[in-house]
């Protein structure tokens, strides 16, 4: 696993196909914007925890 620090405004690219950046950041929360192509899935980590569990 990795683990970086970003700022608002700074991102990181996953395979030169995905993008993930900090939009925003304040008192303990955070907002990513996620561009990947749409044959990629994004699930929200509870949501897959939830389907595990069925």
């Amino acid at each position: 696993m990795l683990v970086v620090g970003r700022k608002p405004g700074e991102y990181i690219m996953i395979d030169d196909r995905i993008k993930v950046k900090v939009v925003k950041s304040e008192d303990g929360h955070l907002r990513l914007a996620i561009d990947a192509p749409r044959e990629v899935p994004i699930v929200r980590g509870e949501l897959l925890e939830a389907q595990q569990k069925v």
